[in-house]
């Protein structure tokens, strides 16, 4: 398939206005979207957004390139945009970026499609194509370029006859589409300019490509893995190997390639460090406490689709009569009774603790972390430790594994078999249980009991105060760790029975868009007509409970957006706590309502409230723009 297939006259634009990455995200989408290759255009710019906060994804050499593979893309293709001033879009290389390409893949993107954007990938490292596409004066111009650079044909292997090194290369990211072929261009270009042979493995959308052979890695000088993402580390024990971001493969090959070939890495050697802090996280730059929040998200992400879809089910249980399950209630409904067994504590309540538990130990030490994580997780539930035992459980299970990897690292060859099967689940499942018991279990339990006893007997006083907090967090960073750290509080206390702080979690998560929503209609003169556009968007996205809609609007005006969203949502929290609203169901927004206990009236009004406030003081606060 040509590029010129997925990038058309019609998806192509010369004039993006602006100099905010904001302004340029919501050019292409709307490009995108006229053009008719997207089926829900808010949803793809969420999706656009959340890859931009994983890293940037302007290049350099100014070049940026946003990228999302969602249902919300009705149809394969690529925006093209230029920007005349240049758009400050935190690229790698702290430079403006002049030229973009939006890529827009549905989820079931096939194979040809993923090498016509890996191509597109490829022209982009040449500094000729960059050239004319800055000088193009015409969106048919344009086409042409991209055209004339466009080569189907395979690449052909390179001959290992006449080179004297060889080396070998991972790449991957986490989306598949863009970074991983460029960091695999960029190496291959430059280890030709060194006369060095060289085999990169792509690890994108459409699966592993020129998967490296044992032979390849047996005769490999060194490996570079240039990913950020888990790749398949095992196979390179023995060889020296450089691990770094994908980033780093666009942006550092020559050093890089440098390195591999004076061998300027440590051997890789799994049983000391496959899950090691240092070579997976440290390394790459992430401090111990980045590393911590990963393996807690990566417990609380695989917990979520329990705890929404079970609290829900309880929730419209409780809609047949608060008593409707029970057998000897004169409410008594069958369908009530379905409800609460499939959601509540005998169906998906029941796994929130060991689910939680057993992905954190699993992203400490890989899948032999995950059964001593699950068993600590059902023992952390069935002895009242809870949510906080749960996690207790799940970093406690992981570094017993990791330990016990380096324990028996000195075992002969011949019983590498046995650990995985035998050593590591009998002896991770024992230590981690018999410390859950005998140790864990009864502090954390008391622990649990006063903090719930607490909340549920809090005054009107300190709930709002705690409300206000809850809501201050969750419009500080919008997504990030503060705004996690609520959320993860709220969802940790529904397992514990205390409904209330979830309410004011979720109704403060929405404030944030909604209220930017709100100030872009009624104060008009005070944003750009790209702003005032997306600003459409975040209604959809609040009442939705996507508090990430206002983040392109708070990271360019931060000092006069933040405040004024962390004041209405904090006074959205605080009435939601004094108004004594609960919820089961920890997402959905709007949408759910209609399920909360307590008065869902007074719920709106604190959501509308907060709304008000954050909107009013964005318009007092905000200067007027000139277009």
């Amino acid at each position: 398939m040509k590029i010129t297939q997925l990038l058309t006259e019609e998806t192509v634009t010369l004039s993006i206005s602006g100099s905010s990455k904001a302004n340029a995200i919501d050019t292409l989408v709307e490009v995108l979207d006229k053009a008719g290759k997207l089926s829900d255009k808010n949803a793809y710019k969420a999706a656009i957004i959340a890859r931009e906060e994983q890293s940037t994804t302007g290049i350099g050499e100014g070049i940026a390139i946003p990228h999302a593979k969602t249902t919300a893309v009705k149809q394969a293709a690529i925006a093209f945009g230029r920007s005349e001033q240049g758009v400050d879009y935190q690229s790698l290389d702290g430079q403006p970026a002049f030229l973009f390409f939006m890529i827009a893949a549905p989820e079931g993107a096939n194979n040809t499609h993923l090498e016509a954007l890996s191509r597109l990938s490829s022209i982009l490292m040449n500094e000729e194509a960059r050239e004319e596409l800055r000088r193009a004066s015409s969106a048919r111009e344009v086409i042409a370029i991209i055209d004339s650079f466009d080569n189907e044909a395979e690449p052909e292997e390179q001959s290992m006859a006449d080179k004297k090194q060889f080396i070998v290369a991972v790449t991957a990211c986490p989306t598949g589409i863009a970074h991983t072929y460029m960091a695999a261009d960029s190496l291959k270009a430059k280890a030709r300019e060194l006369g060095i042979d060289i085999k990169v493995e792509t690890n994108g959308s459409g699966g592993a490509k020129n998967i490296l052979t044992a032979d390849d890695i047996e005769r490999a000088t060194a490996v570079i893995v240039a990913a950020d993402k888990m790749v398949e580390m095992a196979r390179f024990k023995g060889k020296h190997v450089i691990e770094t971001a994908v980033a780093d493969g666009i942006r550092k090959p020559e050093e890089l390639i440098t390195r591999a070939v004076n061998q300027d890495a440590q051997i890789y050697n799994p049983k000391a460090s496959e899950t090691s802090e240092k070579s997976m996280d440290v390394q790459k730059g992430r401090s111990i406490g980045a590393t911590i929040y990963k393996h807690l998200m990566n417990g609380v992400s695989n917990m979520l689709p329990f705890v929404v879809g079970g609290g829900i089910l309880i929730a419209i249980s409780f809609m047949f009569g608060y008593n409707s399950a029970n057998p000897d209630d004169p409410s008594y409904n069958v369908i009530a009774e379905a409800l609460m067994t499939i959601g509540g504590g005998n169906g998906a309540f029941g796994f929130i603790v060991p689910v939680l538990a057993g992905f954190i130990a699993l992203s400490i030490a890989d899948r032999p972390g995950f059964a001593p994580g699950m068993v600590g997780g059902i023992l952390a539930a069935a002895g009242g430790a809870g949510f906080l035992g749960g996690i207790i459980a799940g970093f406690l299970a992981g570094y017993v594994v990791v330990g016990l990897k380096k324990l028996l690292g000195s075992l002969p060859a011949s019983l590498e078999g046995i650990k995985t099967i035998l050593l590591y689940p009998l002896l991770g499942i024992a230590l981690t249980g018999f410390m859950m018991v005998f140790g864990i279990n009864k502090p954390v339990a008391l622990l649990n009991d006063a903090i719930t006893d607490w909340l549920s007997g809090i005054g009107t006083g300190n709930a709002v105060v705690l409300g206000a907090i809850l809501g201050l967090m969750m419009a500080f960073d919008m997504g990030g760790p503060v705004n996690k750290a609520a959320y993860v509080f709220g969802t940790g206390l529904l397992a514990n029975g205390v409904y209330e702080p979830m309410a004011a979690i979720m109704a403060a998560g929405m404030v944030p868009p909604l209220a930017i929503a709100l100030a872009t209609t009624l104060f008009k003169n005070k944003f750009t007509k790209q702003e005032k556009d997306a600003g459409k968007a975040n209604y959809i996205m609040g009442l939705s409970f996507i508090t990430e809609g206002a983040i392109p609007f708070a990271a360019g005006d931060p000092i006069r957006v933040i405040p004024a969203i962390m004041a209405g949502a904090a006074v959205t929290g605080a009435m939601s706590m004094m108004f004594n609203v609960g919820i089961r169901a920890p997402h959905g927004g709007m949408f759910v309502v209609p399920l909360v206990e307590g008065n869902w009236l007074m719920y709106l009004v604190a959501i509308i409230a907060g709304t008000l406030v954050s909107a009013l003081l964005i318009g007092f606060l905000k200067k007027p723009v000139t277009e």
